[in-house]
């Protein structure tokens, strides 16, 4: 039920308006009654009508002043506007403040309820684009985690993807120009519970408190993260925010989730390759710290061993990843992204066959896997060595073929059968894949 506050000096008329609008759109509005301007405010404010009728010549406080008060704090109301004088300036000034109807007294029946059905359709509009809106932000958050998985696991190792970093990276607003990673590894949990709970005070703490940044999954017990270094901000401040925020983490895994924490740091570096670089540093500092817990800042080891400081580079990019968990883990993850998609293609494998005789379209069997259909074109492809279209017509044509043999149908129905609906279309493909057309093929069978 909508609200309309109708507001007018005159009792009668007041009560005339509502009566008429009640008897052509019954049980549409709950009517809200102001005897002047100063009232039409104060009803307005404690009952936010959806659409306020509002008659310019009250005594005290007008329409017009009224609706300069009320436009402000009431932006979603809409006001209709009625006078009894054809004044140009009213109209132009009622215009100015976005008032959607300038009515004349006295005001036909007719005039009165069209502005009523049109207003509550807009209302209506607008309501429905509210939801649409909301709908898609709340897709996008649940995205968003997924989204900057997806980068995040781009730049822990250098991948092939039909999508590049710097595309999705844009996408998510975190321009790949100069950052840090830091990894954190946590010990003491065991179940999936505990994993979800870890990971969500994690990464709402550094969306909350940090830097603008991009959170990976949990992996095997670590979490990677990349901050972005604000342009304004200095090396030495940079360092000491980033040591701040790894602190604060510390001490909350600590403290709320009763586990123990050992956190990497990686050097400042630029570039897709750079925050790579950095990453491998945060993950060889960070099991250093692995059995007590706390922190290490891969810039304070080369401080600290300044001779091996290229050593130490090389270590963390190369030879010591090969056996951390980190690596074994992305490993893990690899395949099994190649076991779900060999079984995705699987089971389009089985529904095609299934269905190669109906009218069938690479659109519907990508639908029925849940993947993209130029993705699953690709790596159908990849994987049997033929297009969905060779894959679907050698099919029908093996399946026509079976039926030529057999001898039970005119060729004409072997191609209804066989889901070609056009014969003469059957004939040029089945002479394409075998070399004869098919009545000659029928002849020599």
């Amino acid at each position: 039920m909508y609200r309309l506050l109708i507001a007018d000096d005159e009792a009668l008329e007041r009560e005339g308006l509502e009566l008429t609008v009640e008897r052509a759109m019954p049980g549409v509005f709950r009517f809200i009654h102001a005897g002047n301007g100063r009232m039409a405010i104060e009803c307005a404010e404690e009952h936010r009508p959806h659409i306020a009728i509002l008659d310019i010549n009250m005594p005290g406080i007008d329409g017009l002043e009224a609706l300069r008060e009320l436009k402000e704090r009431l932006p979603d109301t809409r006001f209709v506007l009625v006078t009894a004088y054809d004044y140009f300036a009213y109209a132009r000034e009622a215009l100015s403040l976005g008032v959607k109807e300038y009515i004349l007294k006295p005001a036909k029946r007719e005039l009165v309820i069209d502005t009523l059905k049109q207003l509550i359709e807009e209302i209506e509009r607008e309501k429905r684009a509210r939801t649409e809106e909301l709908e898609l932000r709340h897709k996008i958050s649940q995205l968003m985690p997924l989204a900057e998985n997806e980068l995040a696991l781009m730049l822990m190792v250098d991948q092939t993807v039909d999508s590049s970093a710097s595309q999705l990276s844009e996408w998510l607003d975190f321009p790949l120009d100069q950052g840090s990673a830091i990894i954190a590894a946590f010990d003491g949990y065991t179940d999936e519970q505990d994993k979800k709970k870890i990971y969500d005070h994690f990464r709402s703490y550094v969306k909350t408190h940090g830097p603008n940044s991009i959170v990976s999954s949990l992996i095997d017990h670590h979490v990677a993260t990349f901050l972005r270094k604000p342009p304004a901000t200095g090396e030495n401040d940079w360092r000491q925010l980033v040591k701040h925020l790894v602190q604060q983490l510390s001490e909350l895994a600590r403290q709320q989730l009763g586990i123990k924490t050992a956190i990497g740091i990686g050097s400042l570096h630029s570039g897709e390759e750079g925050l790579r670089k950095s990453y491998f540093e945060a993950v060889f500092a960070s099991t250093l710290r692995k059995r007590d817990g706390g922190y290490c800042h891969f810039d304070e080891l080369k401080s600290s061993e300044a001779g091996n400081a290229g050593l130490l580079a090389v270590k963390a990019e190369k030879g010591m990843l090969q056996q951390t968990y980190v690596m074994s883990a992305l490993q893990r993850i690899r395949e099994q992204r190649e076991v779900q998609t060999l079984t995705m293609l699987g089971r389009a494998k089985m529904y095609i066959e299934e269905r190669f005789n109906d009218d069938l379209s690479l659109e519907e069997v990508a639908d029925f896997v849940h993947l993209n259909p130029h993705y699953f074109s690709k790596i159908f492809k990849q994987e049997y060595g033929e297009t969905f279209i060779d894959f679907v017509t050698r099919l029908r044509i093996d399946k026509a073929i079976s039926l030529i043999k057999s001898g039970n149908l005119a060729l004409k129905e072997i191609s209804f059968e066989v889901g070609y609906k056009d014969p003469n279309y059957f004939s040029r493909v089945f002479k394409k894949i075998t070399g004869v057309p098919p009545t000659e093929f029928k002849g020599q069978k």
